[in-house]
């Protein structure tokens, strides 16, 4: 196909759904309540919801990064019966309703869960309603992201460098961090920045697994949600433009990536 002009026929639908796109982050960006917006911003409630999200986003996406990439590895470079359930069990989270992965987790992990029970027993380590908790939650909905994007890198990376480190002599575990990580380090990159997005707005699953308490599990998008709920609606357009924020910080980190034309 060349580029030229655009058939009416596909010009239409394309305005009206970039329309439907952009129409809500104008609301909310119209409803904003401007002048009073830095004394929002430095209320102890958002503070404290805004250190807690960027703290449990952190560790969650560092959980996904040590989980992530050797199985990103793994399902790239290695032949094992089951490879293709297994990719379909990681995306899973993708389409689970984020509640279902609470209640999921919960059984799992509570102190009747299927392991839960165990690690209470012997260690008395309880994960739900912990901050723990929200961390496990976050990681659980945001490690199919992870794992996808780095292993699409790496079946796009060039294996002859792999292979001529291993005829030199290098071990996999050498061939691994001085060749591939290098290689598909963008692609990791990438993932854990969407990753850490992802984590950073959770909700379903963390309410269920973790509950809402503020200072403890209550992320951002919990406190949005708390502040709505008690008819605060300037507070919560507030917590959303914080949110919103940093999404836009993360489209423009990732636009060389993905939004550049060839």
């Amino acid at each position: 196909m060349t580029r030229g002009r655009v058939p009416p026929a596909l010009l239409v639908p394309a305005i009206g759904g970039l329309i439907f796109l952009v129409l809500p982050l104008a609301g909310l960006l119209w409803r904003t309540p401007w002048a009073g917006l830095p004394q929002r911003l430095t209320e102890p409630g958002v503070v404290e919801a805004l250190k807690l999200s960027l703290l449990t986003a952190s560790l969650a996406t560092a959980v996904c990064l040590i989980l992530g990439v050797p199985l990103a590895w793994m399902l790239a470079r290695a032949e094992f019966p089951g490879r293709r359930l297994v990719r379909a069990l990681i995306t899973v989270p993708l389409v689970l309703p984020p509640v279902v992965g609470g209640i999921a987790l919960l059984l799992a992990l509570g102190r009747r869960g299927l392991l839960g029970g165990w690690l209470y027993s012997t260690f008395r380590v309880s994960l739900p309603f912990t901050t723990a908790g929200v961390v496990v939650a976050e990681a659980f909905v945001a490690l199919p992201f992870l794992v996808i994007s780095v292993e699409g890198a790496l079946r796009g990376a060039d294996s002859r460098y792999e292979e001529a480190a291993a005829t030199l002599g290098a071990s996999r575990w050498t061939t691994f961090t001085h060749v591939t990580l290098p290689l598909v380090a963008p692609g990791i990159a990438a993932g854990g920045v969407l990753c850490w997005a992802r984590a950073l707005g959770e909700f379903g699953a963390t309410i269920t697994f973790a509950g809402n308490y503020p200072g403890i599990t209550q992320t951002m998008p919990l406190a949005v949600y708390q502040t709505m709920e008690s008819g605060d609606l300037d507070g919560a357009v507030v917590l959303s433009l914080i949110l919103l924020a940093v999404s836009v910080t993360i489209l423009a980190a990732l636009r060389d990536r993905w939004l550049t034309a060839p």
